[in-house]
């Protein structure tokens, strides 16, 4: 049976069919003057199958939220999935899906070279002590290192 169709675009997407990694455009919204915003899906673990631990995504957020606005001034969010599987990327405009990747892949690359995780602490963290940098790190490494899979969103 399936569903009738739901307002959130990824409740209309067939989990079934999807094949992780992937990036895909997931929504594009023109508002009201004219601004446009597209958000990504930004997909890390095969939907139920795999699943990234809060720590590692937690940390992998403050990170790509921080160091992703060194190369592009288009970010305005970097989400984690509820499901744990990956993360919304929204960004202001409609760049190109290779401008995407190279914004995700420089991001990620900066994510290894960190020493730390910014604002890892209870002033500016709603839960400071949920960190790990070296498991942020971990799956940084895992999605580059499935780059070439990237643009390949169903099997």
């Amino acid at each position: 049976m399936i569903p009738e169709r739901m307002n959130v675009e990824s409740f209309n997407l067939d989990h079934r069919t999807v094949s992780a990694p992937y990036v895909r455009v997931a929504d594009r919204k023109q508002l009201p003057l004219g601004d446009v915003i597209t958000k990504y899906d930004v997909r890390f673990t095969q939907p139920n199958v795999a699943h990234l631990d809060m720590k590692s995504i937690h940390s992998l957020e403050h990170l790509f939220a921080e160091h992703s606005r060194n190369h592009s001034h288009a970010v305005i969010d970097f989400s984690p999935m509820g499901c744990q599987t990956g993360y919304y990327l929204i960004l202001q405009s409609e760049p190109d899906l290779p401008a995407v990747m190279a914004l995700i892949e420089a991001t990620l690359t900066d994510v290894l070279e960190a020493t730390e995780v910014p604002a890892a602490n209870e002033i500016q963290c709603g839960w400071g002590e949920s960190h790990s940098l070296a498991g942020a790190q971990g799956v940084a490494r895992t999605f580059l290192a499935q780059r070439s899979e990237w643009e390949q969103v169903t099997a």
